[in-house]
């Protein structure tokens, strides 16, 4: 559920009317969706924003890396804005922060791994002295407008994980954020059990919570026994071995640290994220000083059995250094048959084809691949069936609003909910206006959600000419025609027709270009012939009248009047 609507939306009748009065949950990104999370929480026309992330680019928008939420609604609307929460430090939840805080300007609040995290970010945009980020302690809480929000600490695949306790006069929103239990988690807090059990007994209005892994049954599973299972395996092998996770897990990067070092092998980090990461766990005090890692031109002196390279592009990313490695590019890292690649990740949904060509490309050069269907390298920050229940159990809610996750998760979640007792469950996605009213909640309403894109320092909407063009040439090709014409509208030469992207379509017939865009203009008044609208319109036209109905190509027309 990955579609933008129409900026008209909020034009319409649809448009919710009240947003002035009462208590408002509004997502625009996340919901119907896994990554780019934004959540928006209205209280008598005050608002409230938790998260503001990233999601990554596929081959829909050729191009297009980095995508983010759309937040046009709430821009227009930043002199009511009170602040903005950042649950964590993965990039789907604070990603964007960076690129759009200017069209927002409102104090920013999270914990001190992500603050450390997000110092990098804005330095990268030049917003490092600009940005007010209030920095809370784990457990802590803010006042921000009518909103009171307490800090829980739970656990997930990075340091920090922050549930928020919204407080408000007209109730209690309990947000999850990212989340599992963990009893086990290497890195950081254990779950705030006692802040959940006391949180149960104040009458909870609604619970707003993650859907990622609500198919799993079970448990997440612990980090630690990860790191067991990876010196396990390290052991098996005598060549260069390649791990490949997410750059914010940092437990997984202690694990394997700790894994190499019960081998007798040296880690090398190959990615920068890897050592933006290190250096933010460092600062806050989340990996011990003994932890050493090299840089790739030193490791690559070491024997092939004594190192351990941990990577970034577990998901496939084309820039990324699995990617660069498989594919021999990489100026210090190369592999050889009988060295390893061990996919320490699970497959975000959407990238599965772009990991299986890395996946193939190094087993063609002769590289074991190891992943989560041969061995036990990986455990999800997410939480599976009895984690769910175990939180409702707690928590008990009012009412259920299933988030971070694609419509069947969200409506598998929903299910979920009713059967642990929840008496009222909302099912929403991005753009929908849910409002609170006593034991209730209700959609009301739509208002603007869409996506952008960051490209070469700019941000564009998905609804921008340019990316439409973009996504048209990429499946229907281009068509560039040259009209030569004098001031009367004559034909002074062969009209030019170069055909991008596919096959001429009257390169062997008895119709010729020539003949086509001669009849578009000749057909013309003498009047019109002048007008040069009128000639690109009349020659744009003829030209995909050629290609109608298989294709619907770009035609780009160039007049000259000589």
């Amino acid at each position: 559920m990955n579609k933008s609507t129409t900026r008209t939306a909020t034009t319409t009748a649809d448009f919710p009317e009240g947003l002035d009065k009462g208590l408002w949950f509004i997502p625009l990104g996340g919901a119907g969706e896994i990554g780019m999370n934004l959540n928006l929480f209205g209280c008598d026309g005050r608002w409230l924003m938790v998260d503001l992330g990233v999601t990554f680019g596929d081959e829909s928008i050729p191009g297009v890396d980095v995508v983010m939420p759309d937040p046009s609604f709430i821009a227009e609307r930043r002199e009511k804005l009170d602040g903005l929460i950042v649950t964590h430090a993965h990039e789907d939840h604070v990603g964007a922060v960076a690129y759009l805080w200017p069209q927002l300007r409102c104090p920013v609040y999270t914990t001190p791994f992500c603050a450390a995290f997000l110092e990098y970010k804005l330095k990268e945009v030049g917003l490092e002295n600009e940005v007010p980020v209030h920095i809370i302690p784990l457990s802590g809480q803010a006042k921000v407008g009518p909103f009171t929000v307490d800090f829980i600490t739970l656990t997930h695949s990075i340091p920090e994980p922050n549930a928020l306790a919204i407080r408000t006069k007209y109730g209690t929103i309990f947000h999850t954020g990212d989340w599992k239990f963990d009893p086990d988690p290497i890195i950081g807090e254990v779950t705030d059990f006692a802040a959940l059990r006391k949180l149960g007994e104040e009458n909870v209005l609604a619970l707003i919570g993650d859907s990622t892994n609500v198919f799993t049954e079970g448990e997440g599973g612990s980090e630690s026994e990860v790191r067991d299972s990876l010196s396990a395996l390290f052991g098996r092998y005598t060549g260069r071995i390649v791990v490949g996770c997410f750059a914010s897990n940092v437990a997984r990067l202690d694990s394997i640290s700790r894994a190499a070092a019960a081998n007798g092998r040296h880690v090398a980090l190959v990615g920068a994220s890897l050592f933006r990461i290190v250096e933010t766990a460092r600062r806050t005090g989340y990996l011990a000083p003994d932890l050493r890692f090299y840089d790739t031109a030193d490791a690559a002196n070491l024997p092939r059995d004594k190192v351990v390279y941990i990577c970034t592009g577990s998901q496939g990313e084309g820039r990324a250094a699995l990617m660069r490695i498989a594919y021999g590019y990489h100026p210090d890292v190369s592999l050889d048959e009988g060295d390893v690649a061990i996919f320490s990740s699970r497959a975000i949904p959407g990238n599965e084809k772009a990991i299986a060509k890395v996946q193939n490309q190094l087993a063609k050069i002769g590289v074991g691949v190891v992943t989560t269907r041969d061995h036990f390298i990986h455990v999800s920050g997410h939480p599976a069936r009895d984690e769910l229940r175990r939180m409702y159990q707690m928590v008990r809610p009012r009412i259920a609003i299933p988030v971070h996750g694609e419509a069947m998760h969200i409506r598998e979640h929903a299910m979920l909910a009713k059967e642990c007792q929840v008496p009222h469950t909302v099912q929403v996605e991005n753009g929908m206006a849910v409002k609170f009213e006593g034991d209730k909640a209700e959609v009301k309403g739509t208002v603007w959600s869409g996506r952008m894109a960051w490209e070469d320092g700019a941000l564009i909407p998905f609804s921008s000419p340019m990316l439409r063009d973009r996504k048209r040439l990429f499946y229907d090709g281009g068509v560039v025609a040259t009209v030569v014409l004098d001031e009367a509208g004559l034909l002074l030469a062969d009209p030019v027709v170069t055909v991008l992207g596919f096959a001429d379509p009257l390169e062997d017939s008895h119709r010729s270009w020539v003949s086509v865009i001669q009849n578009a203009v000749e057909k013309l008044p003498k009047k019109a012939r002048r007008d040069d609208d009128v000639i690109e319109e009349n020659v744009r036209q003829a030209v995909r009248k050629v290609f109608a109905p298989a294709r619907k190509p770009v035609v780009k027309v160039h007049v000259s009047r000589v």
